[in-house]
């Protein structure tokens, strides 16, 4: 889930030899630019493998179910430790390889919290419910993704708001964890627009707040945002399926 905000104004661009991408000469931005997407469907694919895996391997499923089951704060409370020390990774422009390091554990992080949903979309008469979230996912990121490439707008502008708006759906969520209340379509549907927002954030920050070095951190930040928009996108067609 996206709780990832590098800080760019604490990352050493110059280490390595980095310049901002859109102060690149026109082919080491399409060099970033490249390089950073390919990251992305990198992680995405890895995901996927250690979803596949986990969910067809009892011997895994089973205690990661259990856990979830019995101690889902603590779950909470350490996928999201996970998550800000893969950030510091990843922001990291000094070492490639604790960048890469700081990835693979994001991706690691939410391959496992992704493993009650996709479980029980798995489960779903409906065999269509998770390709129709995925493909959803994609037209929403692609058509956001070649808005802001195409155009070249700097949405950075954003950045305050939208911090402010995922503070206050993970205090909703809180509250509904602690009071027992359900989170039904429209905070699902609201989170869908959120992480939208993010996608078109980020992908701004792609061109105007990354150094050329920095395309594992961008990658992480995208996905980070594209993997939050899927849980939300899976829910809301989960729901729709389980009304007909």
């Amino acid at each position: 889930m996206n709780n990832y905000t590098p800080d760019y104004y604490e990352q050493d661009t110059t280490a390595g030899g980095g310049v901002f991408a859109i102060d690149a000469i026109a082919s080491e931005r399409a060099a970033f630019i490249r390089k950073t997407y390919m990251h992305l469907a990198g992680a995405i694919f890895v995901f996927m493998g250690l979803e596949f895996i986990i969910l067809n391997t009892p011997a895994l499923l089973r205690p990661v179910m259990g856990l979830f089951s019995a101690s889902p704060w603590i779950i909470l409370i350490a996928f999201l430790g996970a998550s800000w020390i893969a950030s510091s990774m990843a922001s990291s422009a000094k070492s490639l390889g604790t960048q890469y390091a700081g990835l693979g554990l994001y991706t690691l992080a939410e391959a496992i919290i992704f493993v009650p949903i996709l479980y029980f979309a798995r489960e779903m008469s409906d065999p269509t419910v998770i390709p129709i979230a995925a493909i959803i996912t994609l037209c929403i990121f692609g058509g956001l993704t070649a808005y802001v490439l195409v155009t070249g707008a700097n949405f950075s502008y954003l950045g305050g708001g939208l911090t402010i708006a995922l503070l206050a759906a993970i205090g909703i969520a809180f509250g509904a964890a602690l009071f027992g209340f359900s989170l039904g379509l429209w905070f699902a549907a609201a989170m869908v627009l959120l992480m939208s927002g993010f996608i078109l954030y980020e992908t701004s920050n792609v061109l105007h707040q990354y150094a050329t070095n920095q395309y594992v951190s961008a990658s992480l930040a995208l996905f980070a945002s594209v993997a939050t928009l899927f849980w939300y996108v899976l829910r809301i067609v989960m729901m729709f399926s389980s009304d007909d």
